[in-house]
């Protein structure tokens, strides 16, 4: 068996649910619980800290790692959808996992999974989890994939959880309200365990208030207003009302909520480490200054985070973002507001089962559109985007693939153009997967 045939077993055999949506969903830990079990339950063989929310847990959970990292732990990452390689989805220390342990792990579970059936989800996140452990990691990083409450990865014991905010997406699964949703997510809120809120409406606190109180679980909320100050060497510069700076690897003025969200991780990790832990042993000393100044502004360099308001190329600038639900896309449409450019070229693909209409009604008016489709059963078909669009008074053409898109729009550029290519992970994944970029990490 070779790595690409492992991965499309996978595939082939398991229920993917970025691929598939709602058929793939396998609400309830009962499967992975009988998966972990048949694993001799590797996930409590190393810490971990657990992340959740509607939008920014991916930057989120890569903050976290640079950090922890620029700590000198060793440190585990696990997060999906993946962009170009599957290997991005579990990592240590920045590096992909190994991919002859992929193959392995493939040849002696393949038993287990016809027995227990797991989803691709959970099949993953226990190869994650299996490989953690194998490596010996200090502390783990682990986001949750759907939800939170029936998420499969809420099987872990958290040092402490993150939610990092709410908002609509997933309504099918999550609920149609706030509240709802904040329910789900507050689900992994475990018993005398801290968590960090990141953001809250009057809809969500409540939900984690109560939650917090019932289980006896500290609850930190991050408070802290962060602004663009500037740009260093490419790296956004940014400082609070005390006037404390730090330098960014990953740009995007919404990245600024994720940083107080992070900072306030940091604090209640090291308050745990204080309580709980010999700080003399190396591998568990607290969190300096400097190793979260270092994580933030080497995130990309440590952990290998791409799809982040991420250019791509300059004359004319390329840039993409993983944004995909109304307040992703708003906060992408706020940022295109401060760049300047002649022309505003939109490579756009989404897939079928988001609220389509509350995304299209936010963008801009003042841009060519390239309405496209990504190479998955759940992508909307281009031309169905396009006349959705044209309702909202978005003009431009469809293509039948990325690629294309991709193409015509840098041949219908000028070299100060900007292009922005997103609404989807896929979107994102094979434009980078597509072509050659100055600037790809």
């Amino acid at each position: 068996m070779t790595y690409q045939s492992a991965i499309q077993y996978l595939y082939d055999r398991l229920p993917v649910f970025h691929h598939i949506g709602s058929a793939a969903y396998k609400p309830g830990l009962n499967n992975t619980i009988k998966l972990m079990n048949a694993m001799n339950n590797p996930q409590k063989l190393f810490k971990t800290i657990h992340v959740a929310g509607t939008n920014g847990k991916g930057s989120v959970s890569h903050m976290l790692a640079a950090i922890l990292q620029s700590a000198g732990y060793k440190t585990g990452l696990y997060t999906s959808p993946h962009l170009v390689d599957f290997g991005e989805r579990i990592k240590i220390d920045g590096k992909m996992i190994d991919r002859q342990y992929v193959i392995d792990y493939i040849e002696n579970n393949k038993e287990l999974f016809e027995i227990v059936q797991p989803s691709f989800f959970e099949a993953t996140m226990a190869m994650a989890f299996s490989y953690f452990a194998d490596e010996h990691v200090d502390i783990a990083v682990i986001e949750t994939g759907l939800g939170g409450r029936l998420d499969s990865t809420n099987i872990i014991e958290p040092l402490l959880s993150v939610i990092t905010n709410i908002s609509f997406d997933h309504v099918a699964f999550l609920g149609d309200t706030l509240e709802k949703i904040a329910t789900e997510k507050a689900g992994i809120i475990k018993k005398n365990t801290p968590v960090v809120i990141g953001e809250w409406q009057p809809e969500t606190f409540p939900v984690f208030e109560r939650k917090a109180f019932e289980e006896g679980s500290e609850l930190y909320l991050s408070n802290e207003i962060f602004n663009r100050v500037g740009y260093l060497n490419g790296k956004m510069l940014v400082e609070n009302q005390e006037k404390t700076q730090y330098l960014m690897g990953l740009n995007g003025d919404y990245q600024l909520k994720n940083l107080s969200t992070v900072l306030c991780v940091t604090r209640a990790l090291n308050k745990i480490i204080r309580q709980n832990f010999n700080t003399e042993k190396p591998h568990l000393k607290e969190l300096t200054e400097e190793n979260i100044r270092s994580g933030f502004e080497n995130v990309i360099e440590l952990t290998g985070l791409q799809g982040r308001w991420q250019v791509l190329q300059k004359f004319p600038t390329v840039v993409v973002d993983t944004g995909h639900n109304e307040a992703g896309i708003n906060y992408v449409v706020e940022q295109l507001k401060h760049q300047k450019f002649d022309k505003l070229h939109v490579i756009i693909g989404m897939v079928n089962d988001k609220d389509i209409n509350s995304v299209l009604k936010i963008l801009p008016l003042n841009a060519i559109y390239y309405f496209t489709q990504a190479s998955i059963l759940r992508a909307l078909p281009a031309a169905d985007l396009q006349n959705k669009a044209e309702s909202y008074g978005l003009k431009g053409y469809n293509y039948q693939s990325v690629n294309e898109a991709v193409e015509s729009a840098l041949y219908n550029s000028n070299p100060d153009d900007f292009i922005f290519i997103g609404g989807s992970n896929f979107v994102v994944g094979e434009a980078l997967n597509g072509r050659q970029w100055e600037n790809k990490l």
